[in-house]
């Protein structure tokens, strides 16, 4: 695996950092170099939040992403902002419930997913981020779906062991979402 730089943008409250950092614990328990980077406004729900993941086979020198190879994006101000940040031949994930913008670039791989209204549908309507996050591991082979009820195990409070489970129902639909 080469060096993958990630950023998740979007609003607060949308689990923005709960998604870095679930790709970032998955890349530690596949014994990959990690740097998990979280960045949010001082109102954090309804303002912005992003967080930066850097996944890697040698160690990361700064946590600092200023061109990202995948952009997961939550809202449309966040496209708007990092759309031409990422890098060519790098990949774009939506949430076409919330942003119905298209990406105008040719040299990107952009992926429209309602996750939104996925989740809603699900019945798991704060999940959208993990329905996102099913998507990105779907098309990145460098990080396996194996393992992925591992990992959520760690990320969720004992307390709510009923989470683990919604969590894997969000990440199994985005992966497997055809659209």
């Amino acid at each position: 695996m080469k060096t993958t730089q990630i950023l998740i943008a979007g609003f607060g409250g949308q689990g923005i950092l709960f998604a870095g950092k679930f790709l970032a614990y998955k890349g530690l328990l596949e014994d990959l170099q990690v740097s998990w980077l979280p960045s949010y406004g001082p109102e954090m729900r309804g303002g912005t939040a992003n967080c930066s993941v850097i996944l890697s086979d040698d160690p990361v020198g700064s946590p600092i992403i200023t061109r990202p190879d995948v952009l997961i994006v939550m809202n449309l101000p966040s496209l708007q902002k990092y759309v031409d940040a990422v890098v060519p031949g790098g990949q774009i994930y939506v949430d076409s419930t919330l942003i119905d913008e298209k990406v105008l670039r040719t040299d990107v791989t952009a992926y429209y997913i309602p996750a939104t209204q996925m989740a809603k549908d699900a019945g798991v309507g704060t999940l959208a981020n993990m329905i996102m996050m099913g998507h990105v591991l779907k098309n990145n082979p460098e990080l396996s779906f194996e393992g992925t009820e591992v990992t959520v195990q760690k990320l969720v409070p004992a307390k709510k062991p009923e989470l683990v489970g919604l969590n894997m129902k969000a990440l199994e639909a985005g992966r497997d979402y055809a659209g």
